[in-house]
């Protein structure tokens, strides 16, 4: 299975930007839900039935990435 990074390069409130860094696509959209189906649809568009091969990521900039990780609490203890 192949894969496509889409890179995210603009993040604002209410509008996300994309591209793609091996294909010349470029998608918008208001959230990452969102982002991640425009990214299936222009897949879809440019690659035609192949697309049904291919895995969609979306990457934010390392740097600008927030952390999910939260802490366990109570349940650390069952973790170690």
């Amino acid at each position: 299975m192949r894969e496509v990074v889409f890179r995210l390069e603009a993040e604002r409130p209410g509008h996300l930007e994309a591209k793609a860094e091996t294909l010349p696509i470029r998608i918008t959209a208001p959230t990452l839900e969102e982002l991640q189906h425009e990214a299936r649809e222009a897949l879809i568009e440019h690659l035609g039935p192949a697309h049904c091969t291919v895995r969609v990521r979306v990457r934010r900039d390392p740097r600008a990435a927030v952390s999910s990780i939260r802490s366990l609490g109570r349940h650390a203890a069952l973790c170690r």
